[in-house]
């Protein structure tokens, strides 16, 4: 049995209507249209994200955090339809200014409202101040490449983008993983907008040598604990992120088999440090995320599935 069978059992079995129309839509022709629809349920009215989407916070409220896990979504099934009523939802929420600090120009990283929901601990609140470039780096290039061009909207995108990247090339490298993949998804949305906010080539520059310190390089760590993988920031040999990590990029590809457990998933290597019981729900959830990314790295590396 393949390693793309082992995963479609789990996967029927345990996976979110979201994760099961993402795993269609990758690996059995499944439709844009399918992963729309599920991925709707977890809007609320005022366009934000929530109801444990980003499986580590069950908060039903909206959340910059899950937004932006929205967004990766949309991203993922290169979905770019601005008009889409789901698309407008999300410019809408983040137009309001909801959980932005305007004075900072960047949006909360966490809530209050999340104190009162299960969730894990780097998702608790512990008082004001709490925002950074996780997830505002990655929502202001979603703005900037969707926004209506005239609308003040995009006008505080790119301000807000400017402002991150300048913050970016004075503090990297850094190691801290979250935020790198937040700049990346800022730098690839510019790029697919055309739109040049700053000097492209440093901030290329900077992004590479930031993801070649953030991947861990002891491999017996991988799969075991919590660490920077290839695939994190990896995706297919086009990846600006590609050329010089070839051999841990085959070092993955070759993991990935070895790791993959007898029920078609993969262990979840972290908990939520905390007493929620349900960390099981999610974990079970998260096994069927971590199948897709593997999968689709092991594809994008023209690996066999």
């Amino acid at each position: 049995m393949t390693l793309t069978e082992k995963a479609r059992q789990f996967i029927y079995r345990n996976a979110r209507p979201v994760d099961l129309a993402r795993f269609r839509f990758h690996f059995e022709g499944g439709s844009v249209g399918d992963v729309l629809t599920a991925l709707s349920f977890y809007q609320n009215e005022d366009g934000g994200f929530g109801h444990a989407l980003e499986a580590d916070c069950f908060n039903p409220m909206s959340l910059p955090i899950q937004t932006w896990q929205a967004t990766e979504i949309l991203s993922e099934i290169g979905f770019t339809d601005s008009s889409h009523p789901i698309m407008q939802g999300i410019l809408r929420y983040l137009d309001s200014g909801k959980d932005l600090d305007a004075q900072r120009g960047q949006w909360l990283n966490t809530v209050p409202s999340n104190n009162d929901c299960p969730h894990a601990i780097w998702w608790e609140h512990k008082g004001a101040g709490e925002a950074g470039y996780n997830p505002t780096a990655a929502l202001a290039g979603f703005i900037v490449r969707f926004a209506e061009k005239d609308a003040p909207l995009y006008k505080r995108g790119c301000e807000i983008a400017a402002q991150a990247i300048r913050w970016f090339t004075e503090s990297a490298p850094f190691e801290e993983m979250h935020i790198t993949g937040c700049f990346i998804s800022l730098y690839e949305y510019l790029c697919r907008a055309d739109v040049q906010l700053t000097d492209m080539e440093l901030f290329r520059e900077k992004l590479k040598a930031q993801v070649d310190l953030n991947i861990c390089r002891d491999t017996d760590k991988w799969g075991k604990e919590y660490v920077p993988l290839p695939s994190d920031f990896i995706l297919d040999r086009d990846s600006i992120f590609y050329s010089g990590n070839e051999e841990l990029v085959s070092a993955e590809c070759e993991l990935i088999a070895e790791q993959q457990l007898a029920d078609g998933s993969f262990t979840v290597p972290w908990e939520w440090w905390t007493d929620y019981r349900e960390f099981t729900l999610a974990e079970n959830w998260w096994r069927s995320t971590l199948i897709i990314k593997k999968l689709r790295f092991l594809k994008g590396m023209g690996a066999e599935i």
